[in-house]
């Protein structure tokens, strides 16, 4: 449970780095949060399956490896997930 907490608000700040880095696809601050939260909740859940970061020890509880990989997934899932939406949002304005 805590690393997908970890994995939301990591996907939050992911969502606004982008949208502040490629302003042509910023969102503003809710929708970026929204869209980020989202990516970071997939890129958590996805990358977690595929490293094997679901099967914790419930006796290890967190680690700094399980910290760190949760950041980083959910970060990057909130990032892509962002400017996805962002290109989508752009080519029906057109």
């Amino acid at each position: 449970m805590e690393q997908l907490i970890i994995s939301l608000l990591s996907g939050a700040a992911g969502g606004n780095i982008v949208g502040g880095v490629l302003k042509n696809l910023n969102l503003g601050v809710l929708g970026n949060s929204i869209a980020g939260i989202v990516g970071g909740g997939l890129g958590g859940q996805i990358l977690g399956g595929l490293l094997g970061g679901g099967a914790v020890d419930a006796a290890a509880g967190l680690d700094i490896g399980s910290i760190i990989q949760s950041v980083a997934s959910g970060g990057v899932g909130g990032g892509v997930v962002m400017a996805i939406v962002g290109v989508i949002r752009n080519m029906m304005a057109k």
